[in-house]
């Protein structure tokens, strides 16, 4: 008589946790993290009440209440709303324009071979330039106000969401195209009534995979020239060592960017049930 070997709960390539074990597995070292920081910065400031480097989670509480609760002096404003307004306001006009222009470039680029051969190898130039070397020549040519700031997200992720769309488009099986046209459809109705629908929650996965990249860059950009955003509020408390703000900070915009990946996801999902490609990444 054979018995059924179990399957192992967490080790192991077979291994299948059950829901309560994945929970636990998944904020496992967030807790980790926060218990070895807390431990840390209560022994730290025990052994100097100044400890800047590590602030308790008490002096981080009292940061937040002031910049987020208390209307600065200065400007009449809430820093962290207002910075949080300026800073998403930006990154969304820099993801928006990349996403619109690298679909179309993508598009066009997969399925006719003349524009992919104007546009292709100017699209694998600009990928290979890192965009914060371009920094310094953004901002001589365009100043320091929103346009570089924008054009610098743009420079970074329109190139890799170009490329993505391009090999989607070029995955698309040809006897499709083939069938589109001898039901009498157009060129121009295939590329967009065929081909852009079934491409669209792939650039959706695309624009969501791009974001890290888009906030490194607007971060970059705050962090030199600007008068508000998330990035010049960090670098400006620096000079001071003001971990009790910066690190909250750094929290928020985490989680901004955690909620964002989250609902891009949530929405492939819904709005595009029958796609499998990646929506789970």
């Amino acid at each position: 008589m054979t018995t059924k070997r179990r399957k192992p709960r967490f080790w192991g390539l077979h291994a299948a946790p059950p829901g309560g074990l994945g929970i636990l597995l998944a904020v496992l070292p967030f807790i980790l993290l926060v218990a070895v920081y807390i431990t840390a910065a209560q022994v730290r400031t025990q052994a100097n009440p100044q400890e800047k480097l590590t602030p308790t989670v008490t002096k981080m509480v009292k940061a937040v209440h002031k910049v987020a609760f208390t209307e600065d002096r200065r400007t009449g404003s809430y820093l962290l709303w207002s910075d949080t307004a300026a800073s998403l306001k930006r990154i969304a006009v820099g993801v928006l324009l990349s996403a619109v222009c690298g679909l179309v470039l993508g598009l066009n680029m997969g399925l006719m071979p003349g524009i992919r051969s104007l546009g292709r190898a100017f699209v694998t130039f600009l990928s290979n330039i890192p965009p914060l070397a371009l920094l310094p020549i953004l901002f001589i040519a365009l100043g320091v106000g929103e346009f570089s700031k924008v054009a610098l997200i743009f420079i970074g992720i329109f190139p890799l969401i170009t490329r993505d769309i391009f090999l989607a488009v070029r995955q698309v099986p040809n006897e499709m195209i083939v069938k589109a046209l001898t039901l009498g459809a157009s060129q121009f109705g295939v590329v967009y009534r065929v081909v852009l629908p079934q491409i669209l929650p792939r650039l959706l996965n695309t624009v969501r995979l791009s974001m890290g990249a888009a906030w490194l860059f607007l971060i970059a950009s705050e962090a030199i020239a600007a008068k508000d955003g998330l990035g010049y509020r960090i670098f400006l408390v620096r000079r001071y060592l003001s971990m009790d703000t910066i690190i909250p900070y750094v929290l928020w915009i985490t989680l901004l960017a955690f909620t964002i990946d989250w609902a891009l996801r949530i929405g492939v999902r819904k709005l595009f049930p029958w796609y499998e490609g990646g929506g789970g990444r």
